[in-house]
């Protein structure tokens, strides 16, 4: 039969994916399989989509449409430089890219295709979908539901009849559908949510933080800017997704405007997670008011549950977790990438249109909660052992988090850091696995922050790093084999040992620290040069490091883009002289880079 390929046509992100000798595989082109749902036009007015039209959004904010899933359905135009196209349009030229990356990478002529939607689509936005398809050269050959394909990723090949939850938070649109498995049937029995609400929000309160943020320190609104706010959009993003595993983030962005007094703003601002969550909080809990919704539609308990499955990159906001644990009591699973899942189960029913039955993924995911102990409340109580949970069982490998703690006292000299791994909010109920001794930096005032980084990899290394924040000081330390078994009697010494710390008088200058997850201290922590270049030669620079800018790191990409902005700020003051200078710092970028 014809190939068929599987499409997760996103807000934010778009994938495809195809089965490759029996497994559903996302097709990759030297990159993740990420293809930013992005379409763009460049300088000769050339369609331009996913990472390079992203890169460009900045620049050339009027030239980019992004979202456009939220428009699916509706009768409206969209304008792209003083053109106009419907969504459907749009949608194709992101779904002809996915096309052509197949066909480039399997070396088959495609033409048929499956395209998943949020279950609570309406039949006008589904209809906008296969459209998009058939305008893109693909026949579609069925629209999946997106919580069906995410169940199939998870449970293809399972015989047992499960009940499992998807919730489904992506870049713009939620849902949460209710899902029985049984004899390799996947039937969705309830499902609810909003095709305008996800990351895309969370990201426009951290706009608002850094605009009032800009109002309070230099008394200008922004917001008017579009140049300005394409660029705090873009960290605004960024920040967003550090805080999915650091408990801070550091926004910069130098050169972002001017006052009315002709000063260049520099934005610094650090948003902590705490922060973050607090400017969310409204959506997240209209995401729980959904899955209360699906669960009376389906007319379930909680408790009947067997599974919960997230989906989607916003679902790595880490209180979403632990908003649903605490609901359900189960832990919620990311044990395939929550931006890929579907589309490997659009894979697999596109598979199975081919006449091919794919077996059950292979999920690399821990066994074990790994994490350290700091003082807090156990049952209503202070206790110096409360277990904080870093890597929680479950988590995908590779992956890395990280907390916050502070210091108990004034001029505290050291911490010990101990490792546990388990499940039991008592860190001397759990295994200690390992501990290192942090020296602080002499004469730090109370509630001084330490940052604890715990990485682990596919091969159970653990790895520790603690940072003080303030200085930058840190220690290192490896835990060689932190999925070893552990034996019953190792739990009684590792509850001795630290019984003995704790009772030897020196318990002051040891694991003294709070959990800072929360904010606060008393919440329950378990929880120039003489060369000179014409303004045409600049723009020639300029479109070299856009090409370079494709194979740079994130890091690099950030600093080409700031520089291209500042040089064409210059430009449109008239100062040639400043606009020459700083192509020189982009050509020195390049060159390194080169």
């Amino acid at each position: 039969m014809e190939p068929v390929i599987g499409i997760d046509l996103g807000t934010t992100n778009s994938e495809v994916a195809f089965i490759i000798n029996g497994k559903p595989e996302i097709i990759k082109e030297n990159d993740n399989g990420i293809v930013p749902s992005c379409v763009s036009l460049d300088a000769s007015n050339n369609i331009l989509v996913g990472r390079t039209a992203k890169n460009q959004a900045v620049l050339y904010p009027q030239k980019t449409v992004l979202s456009v899933k939220r428009l699916m359905g509706k009768n409206e135009q969209i304008a792209l430089d003083g053109q106009f196209y419907t969504p459907q349009e749009i949608s194709a030229f992101i779904l002809r890219e996915l096309k052509e990356r197949a066909e480039r990478v399997t070396g088959q002529t495609i033409s048929n295709a499956i395209i998943t939607t949020p279950a609570y689509f309406t039949d006008a936005q589904r209809q906008a979908t296969r459209e998009a398809g058939e305008i893109a050269g693909l026949n579609v050959v069925r629209i999946l539901n997106e919580p069906t394909a995410a169940a199939l990723a998870y449970e293809s090949g399972e015989t047992d009849s499960q009940r499992i939850m998807v919730y489904d938070l992506g870049g713009g649109t939620f849902d949460v559908s209710i899902v029985r498995i049984e004899d390799g049937v996947v039937e969705v029995l309830a499902s609810t949510g909003d095709n305008h609400l996800g990351g895309d929000d969370f990201d426009h309160e951290i706009e608002k933080i850094l605009t009032d943020h800009i109002k309070d320190k230099f008394d200008l609104d922004v917001t008017g800017n579009s140049s300005a706010m394409a660029r705090i959009r873009n960290v605004a993003e960024l920040a967003k997704i550090e805080l999915s595993s650091a408990p801070f983030a550091m926004i910069q962005e130098d050169f972002l405007a001017k006052t009315t007094a002709g000063s260049d703003i520099h934005l610094s601002y650090e948003l902590s997670r705490p922060e973050f969550e607090n400017a969310i909080e409204s959506y997240l809990q209209k995401t729980m008011d959904s899955v209360n919704q699906a669960l009376k539609d389906a007319s379930m308990l909680p408790s009947a549950l067997d599974k919960i499955i997230l989906v989607g990159g916003s679902t790595r906001i880490p209180k979403l977790s632990s908003m649903l644990e605490k609901k359900f009591n189960l832990v919620p699973q990311q044990g395939i990438d929550p931006d890929l899942c579907v589309a490997m189960g659009a894979a697999i029913q596109a598979g199975r249109e081919m006449g091919i039955e794919s077996s059950t993924l292979l999920l690399d995911v821990t066994p074990y909660t790994f994490g350290t102990s700091a003082l807090g409340q156990l049952d209503g109580f202070p206790c110096r052992t409360v277990f904080v949970p870093i890597i929680k069982r479950n988590s995908k490998l590779p992956t890395v988090k990280s907390e916050a703690f502070g210091t108990v006292y004034e001029n505290q000299r050291e911490v010990e850091i101990l490792v546990y791994q388990g499940e039991n909010p008592n860190a001397l109920d759990n295994v200690e696995i390992g501990n290192f001794m942090f020296k602080l930096t002499p004469n730090l005032p109370e509630h001084s922050i330490i940052i604890l980084k715990y990485e682990l990899d596919i091969n159970g290394i653990l790895k520790i790093k603690a940072i003080e924040k303030e200085s930058g000081k840190e220690i290192n330390g490896v835990i060689e084999n932190a999925f070893s078994a552990i034996e019953e009697d190792r739990l009684k010494i590792s509850r001795r040992k630290i019984d003995q710390v704790w009772s030897s008088g020196k318990n002051e200058d040891k694991q003294i620290y709070y959990d800072y997850t929360d904010g606060n201290e008393n919440s329950d922590a378990v929880d120039d040069t003489n060369m000179q270049r014409t303004p045409s030669e600049l723009e020639t620079l300029i479109t070299t490091a856009r090409n370079i800018m494709e194979k740079a790191s994130d890091e690099d990409k950030n600093d080409i883009i700031n520089l291209i902005e500042d040089i064409h700020n210059a430009l449109e003051s008239g100062d040639e002289s400043k606009a020459v200078k700083i192509g020189h710092e982009l050509e020195d970028l390049l060159f390194y880079l080169e």
